[in-house]
């Protein structure tokens, strides 16, 4: 009972107080930008969400199957301190400055790293020092590492680095990015402090992604998932996307037993060709115009399946990361319900399965939708209701399917072309017969003689 009396004390307080204010609780929900994901999502796939070679940050630390790479850590660390030059005390002091910052951008933290305040600076600092590393080490091997290192040598690259790359895009596994502008800022200075942080933002887009160039400044990046989204979500200033020609709309106002989105091998049939987008890797450049859907190029490998979960996780979980993942995602599933379709977009080289099989590809999209939600009147409906009246016109679809029975291949445009001259032959010659008969008919039939008929005499016995 005492308990309860305490707990309406307490609401009474708040109440009395008016509580917090929205603009606090507006400012303090902004600061979060790391979340540990709910049951309800990492239910669907456990594996998805949990790193597998090493942790960064508190939500995995400690964990017996990351302990290893803790030595590892603590040998990036001596590097980097070596090659500035600082004593690990400046360190300590500059993150120590910036230390509740850090600690808000975990939604939520554990006491322990809120009470001890040093082991979670030392947390932040040996998780930094060894991303930076991994970062110089990308390119090649650093002068002060041996090439048989077995993290940032040659052979960690083959055999380590891969699950390492895959572990630092996991939500659970991320640091706040000031860590890392703190580093650089004690290893080489404030000065052209912006010009450090967009050279940080391209180094790590050239190690995650590095078949997508980094088209324009990214601005304030709260984490490293979060650079890599933006580098997949940037759009090219060369080649803008064109808006499709759609009023926008509900896709719930459709007609009742119309099919909401088409497969790609029926959106196919009806006459719709599939194209690779003119930026080829942005996830917004998707467009459909005169019968054309452009998409981005996907390969689809093993790290596919977790990198695309947590980018979903992150915008679902955090206030203003936007939906652009979430939507195309969504998209994909929709024209994508077998194997069929996924060899129909192989072909248009828009799908590189990596995986092997197209019903192992069809099946993954197929369950990174479940439990979704998307923007209605976002850009990717406006082309769902484009090709939608795209395919209710009857005589697209005669077209295609003229197309798509006598020109898929050369024997049958041969076999076409020999019938039409075939029966343009017939036809001439028809023609050529009709006019002779009537240019020539054939004369009149020659009338017999009329001979005179002399009556027999009658014979009289």
């Amino acid at each position: 009972m005492e308990l309860e009396m305490k707990w309406m004390d307490q609401i009474n307080e708040e109440i009395k107080s008016n509580g917090p204010s929205i603009v606090d609780q507006r400012e303090q929900w902004k600061k979060h930008c790391i979340y540990k994901i709910p049951s309800r999502v990492t239910e669907l796939n456990k594996k998805a969400y949990k790193p597998q070679a090493i942790s960064f940050g508190p939500y995995h630390y400690g964990e017996e199957h990351l302990k290893p790479m803790e030595e590892h850590k603590h040998r990036a660390l001596v590097h980097f301190l070596k090659r500035c030059e600082k004593p690990i005390e400046l360190l300590f002091q500059c993150m120590d400055q910036v230390v509740q910052e850090l600690r808000d951008s975990y939604k939520p933290l554990d006491p322990i790293w809120i009470l001890d305040t040093p082991k979670f600076l030392k947390m932040m600092i040996l998780d930094g020092c060894f991303i930076l590393e991994i970062l110089r080490a990308n390119d090649c091997v650093p002068d002060d590492y041996d090439e048989n290192d077995p993290v940032f040598g040659e052979h960690g690259k083959f055999y380590v680095m891969p699950y390492i790359k895959r572990d630092m895009l996991m939500l659970e596994n991320q640091l706040p990015m000031i860590v890392l502008h703190t580093l650089i800022e004690v290893e080489i200075g404030t000065d052209h402090e912006e010009d450090h942080h967009e050279s940080l933002n391209e180094n790590i887009v050239k190690l995650l992604n590095p078949s997508t160039p980094l088209i324009r400044s990214m601005g304030k990046c709260m984490h490293i998932l979060d650079v890599y989204k933006k580098s997949l979500i940037q759009q090219g200033p060369t080649h803008p996307t064109r808006m499709p020609k759609a009023t926008k709309r509900n896709w719930l106002s459709l007609e009742a037993g119309e099919p909401i989105i088409r497969s790609a091998t029926e959106l196919h049939e009806a006459g719709i060709r599939f194209k690779k987008s003119r930026t080829y890797w942005s996830l917004r450049d998707v467009s459909f115009d005169q019968g054309v859907l452009r998409l981005p190029i996907l390969v689809v490998d093993d790290t596919t399946e977790y990198m695309l979960l947590n980018l979903i996780a992150f915008e679902r979980l955090h206030v203003g990361a936007g939906n652009e993942v979430t939507s195309f995602i969504f998209f994909m599933d929709t024209i994508i319900d077998n194997a069929m379709d996924v060899a129909l977009l192989n072909r248009s080289e828009i799908i590189f399965n990596a995986l092997g099989s197209d019903k192992v590809v069809a099946k993954l999209f197929n369950s990174l939708s479940k439990d979704i939600t998307v923007d209605p009147n976002g850009v990717l409906d406006v082309v769902r209701m484009s090709m939608s009246d795209y395919c209710k016109k009857p005589w697209k679809r005669w077209r295609a399917n003229l197309i798509q029975t006598y020109f898929r291949n050369p024997w049958a445009i041969v076999s076409l072309v020999a019938a039409i001259f075939l029966f343009a032959l017939t036809i001439v010659q028809t023609v050529y017969t009709i006019r002779q008969f009537y240019q020539n008919p054939s004369p009149s039939p020659t009338k017999s003689p009329v001979f005179p008929i002399t009556p027999r005499p009658r014979h009289i016995p």
